[in-house]
């Protein structure tokens, strides 16, 4: 600077640095609220929760991925504050929902999931992937993932539906995170992860906001942007708050029993406050059960899947990627034992094996009495 003007080369440098702070505003105006960052959190923690459950049957190792905690960051966060190899898992959504997510796992966390999936210990000397490593982690993945798409499909009442995860490895500190469209806004969701005493970790999701949004929409409809409902109640009795943890079917806790009252206490007024009044309760009734032919009749056209199972075993990765045309596998069952019939994945019967004009057939020899039945269907 001359006298008090600026040259061209300091003019250039304001205006780049204006840019940036411009640009940096931008993304800081698009922010998540409490309330939509537990909803996010809890869908986190129900998916992975079975997910972990999936990755421990798998592996025969207890699982635990826990402790959501959600954040805004961008794809240029994401290089500087993570600057190594992770692997990656695409995970992109077909059906129920719109969008994709990614998972990042730490590279050494990988090489111990592969090396558990292929029937090792766990011990690693070296934690560098190959393609068979690659393709164990990409199969606990697809498992994890697929039994995380079927929790979504509970919570959200809709058939939820991936394509299968694909698995690379990145650095990210020289590669950006790519998704479908250009998405600069990101959701990020640190998980605790613990695999027994071989892995104590961590394991981010990374959602683009419109996909975020969109579960949140689904999950609780427009309940997302309403006000509190602030309660009014007269002197001397309970004052009940709706909390947001009732979205996700807790229910609140129960108001304490008045002393000079044995009676419940509810009731709602239409200007968006409550107010507690005595519940009135009609006298009960002994009344005789329905008959229930009259109901069963409602759902006698409903379809049922009927599966014969000859036996069962296990097998792990590396024994399945062995396996070639001629191979023989031992089955839990002897020779002449009755196989089992499950209707909709229940046993319900066992019989023998018959053939009917070149078909396989069951001739049913047992059938469970209707308690145990009642006890398998629950």
């Amino acid at each position: 600077m001359n006298d008090g003007i600026l040259s061209q080369e300091e003019i250039d440098a304001l205006l780049k640095g204006s840019s940036t702070e411009t640009k940096t505003v931008n993304h800081m105006d698009i922010e998540l609220s409490d309330f939509e960052k537990d909803a996010i959190g809890e869908i986190g923690n129900i998916s992975m929760g079975t997910a972990a459950t999936t990755l421990s049957t798998l592996m025969q190792k207890k699982v635990s991925i826990t402790t959501p905690d959600v954040s805004l960051i961008t794809g240029e966060q994401i290089q500087d504050e993570y600057p190594m190899p992770y692997v990656i898992i695409e995970v992109n959504y077909t059906e129920g929902i719109s969008g994709s997510n990614v998972l990042i796992v730490k590279e050494e966390d990988a090489c111990i999931i592969a090396n558990l999936m292929m029937g090792g210990t766990g011990q690693i000397e070296n934690s560098s992937l190959g393609e068979l490593e690659l393709s164990a982690v990409g199969e606990a993945m697809n498992q994890m993932m697929g039994s995380a798409a079927t929790s979504l499909s509970s919570m959200f009442n809709r058939r939820i539906e991936i394509a299968p995860p694909r698995v690379t490895v990145m650095h990210l500190g020289k590669e950006k995170l790519s998704f479908p469209s250009n998405h600069q806004e990101l959701v990020k969701i640190n998980f605790k992860m613990e695999i027994e005493d071989l892995v104590n970790s961590q394991i981010m999701q990374i959602i683009p906001m419109e996909a975020a949004r969109n579960m949140i929409d689904i999950l609780i409809g427009s309940t997302v942007n309403e006000p509190a409902v602030e309660v009014s109640v007269p002197p001397g009795q309970t004052k009940v708050t709706p909390s947001a943890a009732t979205s996700f079917g807790e229910q609140a806790p129960a108001a304490p029993p008045d002393n000079r009252s044995s009676e419940s206490t509810l009731g709602v007024k239409k200007d968006a406050q409550y107010v507690v009044k005595p519940a009135q309760f009609a006298p009960l009734r002994e009344t005789e059960p329905a008959a229930g032919h009259q109901n069963i009749n409602l759902i006698m056209d409903v379809p049922l899947d009927i599966t014969v199972e000859l036996g069962r075993t296990s097998k792990s990765i590396k024994e399945i990627l062995e396996l070639h045309p001629g191979a023989i596998i031992q089955l839990d069952k002897l020779a002449g034992e009755p196989v089992d019939m499950l209707v909709n994945g229940k046993l319900i019967a066992k019989g023998e094996v018959v053939v009917i004009d070149e078909s396989y057939g069951i001739r049913i020899t047992a059938i469970l009495n209707p308690t145990d039945r009642m006890n398998q269907l629950q």
